[in-house]
């Protein structure tokens, strides 16, 4: 049976949560610095009492980040968010555009007496300045990789969890598919960590079916959060050249 357009509404509306989430939880992390970093810290040798001096860390390989909404092009988002209800995104509050960032997609393909097909595509950035007290920018995103990867591990609910290195995303990846059941339907997930230099790029890509239709195979969302994680990351080289 086909369902109502109030039953559709409540659907996306608790399918959407997430986006804020991914934000909030990743720029609130132990590191001090995670996803904001210290500016001006970075650029000087500290002096400890004893006359001993301190070693300044290199400096961050990137200095800036993408315009997120466009780090994905228009082809690939149409191609895994048919029928988007933001067609060019919708872009994550942020007070620092320049550390973090966040975008997502999310629309359902009503297909229907065939079924319906929901999708939601979610794209963070974080960048961390080298600093004298934490470190270079390359090792805290380093730290802040492992951080990210165990709080996906960790989704609450999550069956048949899977975790896999992605070869071609930046310095190291890791990708990790999942199911979760939500709203009354079951919804196949894949989340990618990937860092390049001290940049780290977190996307999230998940689907399901309704009305009848057929749950996304984990091939087919891992297939599609793995390509846009590649633009992702190649959007950070292009915004620094």
């Amino acid at each position: 049976m086909h369902r109502s357009a109030p039953r559709l509404t409540r659907i996306l509306a608790c399918a959407a949560v997430p986006v804020m989430l991914v934000v909030a939880g990743c720029s609130s992390d132990s590191d001090s610095g995670s996803g904001t970093p210290d500016k001006g810290k970075g650029s000087a040798s500290s002096a400890p009492s004893g006359g001993q001096t301190t070693k300044a860390p290199e400096p961050a390989k990137f200095a800036e980040l993408p315009e997120v909404c466009k780090s994905i092009s228009a082809k690939t988002t149409e191609s895994l968010v048919p029928k988007a209800k933001a067609k060019n995104g919708t872009a994550a509050a942020s007070s620092d555009t320049a550390s973090r960032g966040g975008c997502s997609w999310n629309g359902l393909d009503d297909k229907g007496v065939k079924g319906s097909q929901y999708r939601w595509l979610d794209v963070s950035f974080y960048r961390y300045e080298s600093d004298a007290s934490l470190g270079s920018g390359e090792k805290r995103a380093q730290e802040n990789f492992a951080k990210e990867l165990a709080k996906i591990q960790a989704t609450e609910g999550a069956k048949k969890l899977k975790t896999s290195d992605s070869a071609g995303l930046g310095d190291e990846a890791k990708a990790v598919t999942y199911e979760v059941r939500k709203t009354g339907e079951d919804f196949t997930y894949a989340s990618v960590v990937a860092r390049t230099g001290n940049v780290l790029v977190l996307l999230t890509y998940n689907g399901a079916g309704y009305a009848g239709a057929d749950t996304p195979s984990d091939k087919t969302i891992l297939t599609g959060a793995v390509k846009a994680s590649k633009e992702a990351v190649a959007a950070v080289a292009a915004a620094n050249k």
